[in-house]
C-alpha cells in the first residue's frame, strides 16, 4: 500500500509541475492582448481579507501555485516511499 500511496502522489506531483511549468511557457509565448486586466479569481476578496501569509498566498500567479503543490506532493511521495527519512531521538545524559 505505502508503494501505491508514493507511486500515486509521484504521478500528481509531476503533473502538477508540468502543468505549472506549460502555463508558464504558454503565458511567455503568446503575446497578452491589449487591454487585458487581470483578475482575481477569489472576486477581490483575498487581497484585503485575512492575515499577511493569506494575502501574499493569493499574490503568487496560479502556475507558481501548481508547481508549489508539484514539488509539496513529490516530497510527500519521497517520504512516502522511504527515499527521506526522518530520524528524531532524544536522549538525557546520567551520571
Amino acid at each position: 500500500m505505502k508503494e501505491w500511496i508514493a507511486g500515486l502522489l509521484a504521478v500528481l506531483g509531476t503533473l502538477l509541475v508540468l502543468a505549472g511549468a506549460t502555463v508558464t511557457v504558454v503565458k511567455t509565448l503568446t503575446p497578452d492582448p491589449a487591454g487585458a486586466t487581470t483578475t482575481d479569481p477569489l472576486g477581490g476578496t483575498a487581497a484585503t481579507n485575512g492575515n499577511r501569509f493569506s494575502r501574499w498566498l493569493h499574490r503568487i500567479n496560479a502556475a507558481d501555485r501548481l508547481i508549489g503543490w508539484g514539488v509539496i506532493l513529490l516530497a510527500l511521495g519521497a517520504v512516502a516511499a522511504g527515499a527521506i527519512e526522518f530520524n528524531l531521538g532524544a536522549s538525557a545524559g546520567t551520571r
